[in-house]
């Protein structure tokens, strides 16, 4: 959030008007030179990688408009500001954790493009398949390490730290769900927990922390991350199967032809119903599954219930991040930006 010194609010003057992407715009115009600045720091050839997966050039090196969204900084900037009660300067020291929490981020993308052999990457080629797998694993590593050097003896290190354990236990759970067909419903819905719920979380809870929230009052910003991050993977696994692939990026029914055990996919699987039971079947089979087979296994997802219960379980973990976030006693001005930040979050088309 872009800091101006005459008004209480980041970077904006009437904040009851703006929107979720100014919010994360003025996130990236704080948080973006010290993004680039940590990345500068790298090797070339880690930084030309990092660049690239960042969005910020071609596979040449020539400059590009594009990149992430910025939500995971924009969550960690407007936790701070939220816990130090509207101080500028509280927002200005959170820029560390807003880009050690982005590295990460980026760490767990690149490496979880090379396991889920994932050929593209926001509309383009992955890093892995430019680059080769060996030196997107070691810019990932190394990106994971200048996160942790940034954070080094600040209170938010040992919640980095914590939530890295349960994002790649989460992944773990992920990569052996695929050869897995006894996968329940709520080892899903732990493993989307640790892979998607942990960061967010960990991006909330760091940044009340650097805005000065005991660890109490922080941990409960950390649970509004975390039902965040539950409800950011719902809409995920659904976007994943019924997405708009000129929207995000992605092949129509992308999910569906890895046979990922999604949370929509599971939730009907274990359904109990004839469409749930007709599923197991196409799913669990050896053949690849052609776009009518593709189309077929979506509709059996709807006719079992899991598309309904998923809306519905990403609207429950709003509400339930919602009901935190007023717990944690935010400033009212940075509390608009983080209801703003998660309504983007649960009701996107990428």
């Amino acid at each position: 959030m872009s800091v101006v010194t005459t008004a209480p609010v980041l970077g904006f003057t009437d904040s009851t008007t703006r929107s979720a992407h100014e919010v994360l715009a003025a996130a990236q115009e704080l948080a973006g030179p010290a993004h680039r600045g940590a990345v500068d720091r790298l090797p070339e050839e880690i930084r030309h990688i990092a660049g690239y997966h960042a969005g910020w050039w071609d596979a040449e090196g020539r400059p590009r408009q594009g990149g992430g969204k910025a939500v995971r900084p924009a969550l960690v900037l407007a936790s701070a500001w939220a816990a130090g009660g509207e101080d500028a300067e509280t927002v200005r020291a959170a820029v560390p954790a807003a880009v050690a929490v982005e590295l990460v981020h980026d760490f767990s993308l690149l490496h979880d493009d090379i396991m889920d052999g994932d050929l593209t990457r926001r509309h383009r080629p992955a890093a892995w398949s430019v680059f080769g797998v060996g030196e997107a694993i070691l810019a990932g590593d190394v990106l994971l390490t200048l996160a942790l050097d940034l954070l080094a003896g600040s209170p938010g290190l040992r919640v980095l730290t914590g939530s890295l354990l349960r994002l790649c236990s989460g992944q773990s759970a992920d990569l052996a769900f695929e050869t897995r067909t006894d996968v329940t419903l709520a080892q899903c819905v732990e493993m989307a927990a640790g892979k998607t719920g942990a960061l967010l979380g960990c991006a909330c809870e760091i940044g009340a922390l650097a805005g000065g929230a005991g660890q109490d009052r922080a941990g409960l910003f950390g649970r509004f991350g975390h039902h965040l991050g539950l409800a950011f993977q719902l809409t995920d696994d659904l976007l994943g199967i019924w997405g708009d692939p000129a929207v995000t990026g992605k092949p129509v029914f992308s999910d569906l032809a890895a046979r990922k055990k999604s949370l929509p996919v599971v939730a009907a699987l274990t359904s109990g119903t004839p469409a749930g039971e007709r599923l197991a079947r196409l799913y669990h089979g050896d053949r690849i599954l052609d776009e009518r087979s593709l189309a077929h296994a979506a509709d059996l997802i709807e006719a079992a219930g899991a598309r309904a219960w998923a809306q519905r379980e990403a609207e429950a973990n709003l509400a339930a991040a919602l009901a935190c976030l007023r717990q944690a006693d935010p400033a009212p001005e940075a509390a608009g930006d983080l209801r703003l930040l998660a309504q983007l979050i649960t009701r996107r088309d990428r």
